[in-house]
C-alpha cells in the first residue's frame, strides 16, 4: 500500500490496496493515521460491492443510519444512496441534493462522526471532464490561523447545532424532493451543544468545530455578539489556502475526516448527467488515540 500526498492543504491518494479484500491491521492503522494527517483520502479504482464497502467502513467505527433514511442499498440501511437518477418505475434512486452547502456531517448529533466514505458508481462527465466536485476546508489550519484574541474568546465555549437548519436550507433549493421533517424525525435529532474547539482524536491537535450548515448560535453569549462571532468564523474558513477540491472518477472511494474538515458538494451537473454514490457515515466510536499510538 502506498500513501501519496497531494501536496495541498488536504488530500492524499492511497494505491496498492483492494478494498474488496480484508484490510490488514497494519494497513488499517496507516489509513487511520493518514486520515488525520491529510484529511481526505482517495482510493482509486475500487470495484468492491456493497457488502465489502460496508465491511471496510465498519473497521473505523459504527455506521450511522440516516435519520431521514429515504434511500439506501437493499439489505444495507447504513449504506445511503446519493443520486440524481431515476429507476424504471420513475422513482428516484437516491437523495439528489445531499451535502450541497458547507457543513460537517453529524455535528448536529451528540455522538459525532469520525469520517464519511463515498464510493462513486456513476460520475457526471461533460466535455471529457468530470463535474460535481466535492470541496473541503481544513479545520486544523483554520484553527491554527485564528487571531490570538479569537482563540481566547472561543476556548471553552459551546454552540448549538441543529439538523433541521441544514435540512430546511436544502428544501429551499430548486428541484429539492425533501419534505419537512416529521415530528418523529425531529425528536430523533434535537438541537445539541458542541464545543467550538475540539481536540482531534487522531492528531491530538485543536480544530475549529463550527460550520455554516448546522451551527446556530454560541451559548451564553449575547445574540448579536454570537452572530458576529460565527460570521467571522465562517468567513475565516473561506480562505483560499484552506480549500481542497476532489474531482471524481468512477470507482473512487473517498474517505474524509468529519472532525478536521468541513465540506460542500458542488451541484454543477444536469439531471441528464447521471451520478450515483454509495455513502457510509462512520461514527466516532473507537479509541482512536490508542489505535494510532
Amino acid at each position: 500500500m502506498k500513501i501519496i500526498p497531494g501536496g495541498q492543504t488536504l488530500g492524499a491518494r492511497i494505491e496498492g490496496i483492494d478494498l474488496a479484500n480484508p484490510v490488514s491491521r497494519e494497513d488499517f492503522r496507516a489509513i487511520l493515521r493518514a486520515l488525520g494527517q491529510y484529511g481526505v483520502l482517495c482510493f482509486p479504482n475500487q470495484t468492491c460491492q456493497t457488502p465489502q464497502f460496508a465491511a471496510f467502513a465498519k473497521l473505523f467505527g459504527e455506521l450511522e443510519v440516516n435519520v431521514a433514511n429515504l434511500y439506501y442499498e437493499p439489505d444495507f440501511p447504513e449504506i445511503m444512496i446519493l443520486s440524481n437518477m431515476m429507476g424504471p418505475d420513475g422513482k428516484p434512486l437516491g437523495l439528489n441534493d445531499a451535502g450541497q452547502g458547507w457543513h460537517t456531517d453529524m455535528s448536529y448529533s451528540k455522538d459525532i462522526a469520525l469520517a464519511n466514505i463515498l464510493h462513486a458508481q456513476r460520475v457526471p462527465v461533460r466535455n471529457g471532464k468530470s463535474v460535481g466536485e466535492t470541496q473541503f476546508r481544513n479545520m486544523h489550519a483554520a484553527y491554527d490561523e485564528l487571531p490570538a484574541d479569537i482563540k481566547r474568546k472561543i476556548e471553552g465555549r459551546t454552540a448549538i447545532h441543529d439538523f433541521e437548519k441544514f435540512w430546511e436550507i436544502m428544501r429551499q433549493r430548486p428541484g429539492s424532493r425533501r419534505g419537512p421533517l416529521t415530528d418523529a424525525q425531529r425528536a430523533k435529532k434535537p438541537p445539541v451543544s458542541q464545543p467550538l474547539v475540539r481536540i482531534h482524536p487522531i492528531t491530538g491537535r485543536k480544530v475549529l468545530y463550527a460550520d455554516p450548515g448546522y451551527t446556530m448560535y454560541v451559548e451564553d453569549m449575547d445574540p448579536l455578539e454570537s452572530g458576529l462571532l460565527l460570521d467571522f468564523l465562517f468567513r475565516h474558513q473561506e480562505r483560499a489556502d484552506f480549500l481542497y477540491a476532489h474531482h471524481w472518477a468512477v470507482n473512487d472511494v473517498l474517505m474524509w475526516d468529519n472532525i478536521g474538515t468541513v465540506h460542500n458538494a458542488v451541484a454543477d451537473y444536469m439531471p441528464d448527467e447521471p451520478r450515483y454514490m454509495r455513502r457510509a457515515q462512520v461514527m466516532a466510536t473507537l479509541d482512536y488515540p490508542a489505535l494510532v499510538a
